[in-house]
């Protein structure tokens, strides 16, 4: 690969998103912007000039992915952008199911150019195999000017229409307690869809007036056959660097006005969310445990929280360390879809979502993903994440909650609701 080419060491976050707006609104660019805020993850991708792509549609045998995936990552220059839809993770561990596939198993590209910015020491660097395009960059980009400030758009709640209302959402909840009483499920993410007009909304603009207002950790702009995903998830699925590896899955949520300690401390001595969480992070040591070094999964940081919006979240973090032999794309696919948007068992929990959940999920649940060669990637689980389409003019956009066996069904809807605020109503948040 490259070596990257140093732009500038001292590009402020603010500047890099001046930069990406640029190029995003002008020449189609896909980005990834991080948060500042968080050390942990200030990695932002800017991928320019799409000069190849992997597309694979449902028919794919799931045996035949990993090979195809890394004879696309692994061969030339990367580093590679895409995302993973939730199907391919249906395909992966033989879910099958008779709803129409809206979007690819997956979609992958390569760049004449990617920017990267590291917010925690400010350095802006080009990896690109052309030397011309790099020599002229840097003069180039500094007379781009600043992201417009624009309004983000509110929904009326008949312009809205959901997969599962209300009443279908918690009968969904009440049946899902069924199965765990029948032993089918210990937990399960119960989602549904909002589908509302976008004809009066610039999605780049909208985007980026999103991560000004509500940073997180792994927005993402991926663009796909006509249609535009926009992903402002704040969750880690896989983070693998130089076979170091680190999931971050969330589970447990509490909704607040004002930030308290005293509201910390209650979502982390809740029974409930606590079962949520040690339930996922029990499954996700078992889903990389299968590529990782004997005795190297352990887990740190149990019951962690941290503020998005206007929402505590609960996570924690599993780290191992990549076996002989196996590579991030094994790694990936082997924990393909993330344990906190399905439930576990695993494949028992997908089964039962394709019987309650009315929707496709597309790229939702699925996975935002960079790869930069066998040893080193990072992917985010792709909730707070919705799908402009160019062509219908509407936005879908999905939420969810995680079920067990003392969940409330009124509970849980509001859960749900307050998960999809800032997409709705953000003068709610």
């Amino acid at each position: 690969m490259n070596t990257p080419f140093i732009i500038s060491d001292s590009c402020s976050f603010e500047r890099f998103r001046e930069i990406a707006f640029h190029f995003v609104h002008g020449q189609e660019a896909d980005v990834l912007l991080g948060s500042p805020e968080l050390p942990d993850s200030s990695l932002s991708y800017l991928g320019i000039e799409p000069q190849d792509e992997l597309v694979l549609q449902s028919g794919v045998s799931g045996a035949e992915i990993p090979a195809k995936m890394k004879e696309f990552c692994f061969s030339g220059e990367g580093p590679v952008i895409g995302y993973l839809s939730y199907e391919l993770g249906q395909e992966l561990r033989g879910v099958g199911s008779s709803k129409a596939v809206e979007f690819p198993l997956l979609h992958l590209k390569k760049y004449r150019a990617v920017l990267i910015h590291e917010g925690g020491n400010s350095s802006l660097k080009l990896i690109s195999c052309d030397k011309t395009y790099r020599s002229s960059f840097a003069a180039f980009i500094y007379g781009i000017g600043p992201v417009p400030d624009v309004e983000l758009p509110s929904f009326a709640s008949d312009e809205i229409c959901m997969s599962l209302d209300k009443q279908g959402y918690e009968a969904g909840v009440a049946r899902t307690l069924e199965y765990i009483r029948d032993g089918l499920t210990y937990q399960l993410n119960l989602t549904t869809r909002f589908t509302m007009p976008g004809g009066d909304i610039e999605p780049i603009h909208w985007f980026f007036a999103l991560h000004k207002r509500y940073p997180a950790s792994y927005y993402a702009l991926f663009r796909s056959g006509g249609k535009i995903i926009v992903s402002t998830s704040p969750e880690l699925f896989l983070r693998v660097e130089q076979g170091r590896v680190l999931s971050e899955p969330i589970k447990g949520t509490l909704a607040f006005e004002k930030y308290s300690q005293e509201q910390v401390s209650s979502l982390q001595n809740s029974v409930k969310e606590d079962s949520e969480l040690s339930m996922i992070v029990d499954l996700i040591r078992n889903d990389i445990s299968a590529d990782c070094r004997y005795g190297a999964v352990i887990v740190e940081d149990h019951k962690s929280v941290f503020a998005v919006d206007n929402l505590l979240q609960m996570f924690s973090r599993v780290r191992g360390e990549l076996a002989e032999g196996r590579d991030c794309i094994d790694l990936l696919l082997n924990a393909f879809p993330g344990g906190s948007i399905t439930g576990c068992p695993k494949k028992s929990s997908m089964e039962l979502i394709d019987r309650l959940e009315p929707h496709a999920r597309g790229p939702y649940c699925g996975s935002i993903v960079v790869i930069h060669g066998p040893q080193d990637m990072v992917s985010s689980i792709a909730i707070r994440t919705a799908v402009y389409d160019y062509a219908a003019k509407n936005i879908d956009y999905w939420a969810g909650s995680g079920i067990v066996i003392d969940s409330d069904p009124e509970a849980e809807y509001m859960e749900t609701i307050a998960k999809a605020a800032k997409i709705l109503d953000p003068e709610s948040v």
